[in-house]
């Protein structure tokens, strides 16, 4: 005699129907594959991209089991998967060669991975195989140090310069500022402009403990950084790495990548499944930085190869065009305390950049003085500038504003 209803059987059979459904993912196993992502901000991927590589590769007679466009956000990417090792490297050697037109400075990545053989139906039930981790699948395991001394010596820096201003402000007179590891000295003449210049930098600049020392005719203000100041540099510059690591691994496409803080200094990446080494090294230890400048106002571009006005810095503008600068920066990737993407009012891709205070007040100088001319945003990397958007300065900025572009 039957102890249980029919109707308990039934739905214990399709959950393991659907269970097993849904486990077949992982037998098929994952096939050699050549990925194609951007090197580049300026450079996007795009359906028009997937046709241009899928000409490449029947011109030379290669081979694939399917191209794939995925797209997170606005970074696009294109899979292309093969039945073999040998028919993979051949791909990526003649892409890399195809799509880059110059070696040393490319516009795509092209790097191996490996891509499930799982069939079209089962991807289109979001049947997916399970992410293995790193002891199971294989991959790469990164540990980086953190530079916390640059992170300090850059605040340093940035603070050395916005007090030369500030006591420029408040008409106080000094005979130099020296910047130390972790403290900033400045001597004056007298002891009366030393109490004036720490009065003011005790409100201003909380951050650092003030204290005058007596040194004969020239007393010197030494300011030293508090421990909880020190702290959040050393967070922030923790923080700020694993953001950008994050940024760089979504190039790679890498599913369940662990990047996670260890210790006080260090972070641990760990990419399963991941192939090319070098190439995965070459992206995670990239290094950019950001400058503003304005543009020539008559002349902001120009065809590559033309000879720009005299005194001017040129740098190129998407494929064919370069933009013409005047040399000295507005500010740079030091003065940026957030940048976030999002859309503008006209659902535009937008970045939103924080200054901090003394980045806040050249820009608001140079944007008053400059409405109705030309400004553009230029991304170093491995030595070479290449421009991001020029715009139209359309009225005055302060510490925080959007470029749309």
């Amino acid at each position: 005699m039957n102890r249980y209803p029919l109707w308990k059987y039934i739905v214990i059979l399709v959950a393991l129907l659907i269970g097993g459904l849904y486990s077949l993912p992982n037998i098929y196993g994952e096939a050699p594959a050549v990925q194609v992502s951007s090197a580049k901000p300026t450079i996007k991927v795009d359906l028009a991209t997937q046709s241009r590589v899928e000409k490449i590769l029947t011109d030379a007679s290669i081979e694939n089991t399917g191209i794939f466009f995925e797209s997170v956000g606005n970074v696009g990417s294109i899979k292309i998967r093969f039945n073999n090792t040998d028919i993979q490297l051949r791909a990526r050697d003649l892409l890399q060669q195809k799509l880059n037109i110059d070696q040393n400075d490319p516009n795509f990545t092209v790097a191996l991975n490996l891509l499930s053989n799982t069939p079209s139906w089962l991807n289109a039930m979001n049947a997916l195989p399970m992410p293995l981790g790193l002891d199971l699948r294989g991959g790469v395991y990164f540990l980086l140090q953190v530079d916390m001394k640059g992170a300090v010596q850059k605040k340093v820096t940035s603070l050395a310069t916005d007090i030369r201003s500030q006591l420029r402000e408040k008409s106080i007179r000094h005979q130099g500022i020296e910047r130390g590891q972790e403290t900033i000295t400045i001597s004056f003449g007298g002891i009366e402009e030393a109490e004036k210049a720490r009065s003011v930098l005790q409100t201003s600049q909380p951050e650092l403990n003030w204290q005058i020392l007596p040194t004969g005719l020239t007393p010197k203000l030494v300011g030293e950084f508090k421990p909880t100041a020190l702290k959040e540099i050393r967070d922030n510059a923790v923080k700020q790495n694993i953001i950008t690591l994050n940024k760089r691994v979504n190039e790679l496409a890498v599913k369940e990548p662990v990047i996670q803080q260890q210790g006080a200094e260090r972070i641990v990446v760990q990419l399963p499944g991941v192939q090319d080494t070098a190439r995965a090294k070459d992206i995670i230890g990239r290094t950019a930085t950001l400058e503003s400048r304005l543009a020539d106002p008559i002349v902001s571009t120009i065809a590559i190869g033309e000879t720009p006005p005299p005194g001017m810095d040129v740098f190129r503008f998407g494929e064919n065009r370069q933009g013409v600068f005047k040399k000295s920066v507005i500010f740079s990737g030091d003065r940026i305390t957030d940048a976030s993407a999002g859309f503008d009012q006209n659902q535009r891709p937008a970045v939103n950049i924080s200054l901090d205070a003394a980045g806040g007040r050249v820009m608001q100088e140079v944007t008053r003085e400059n409405i109705g001319k030309p400004m553009g945003m230029i991304l170093f990397e491995k030595g070479k500038g290449e421009v991001l958007t020029i715009a139209t300065i359309q009225s005055e900025f302060g510490s925080k504003f959007q470029i749309t572009g």
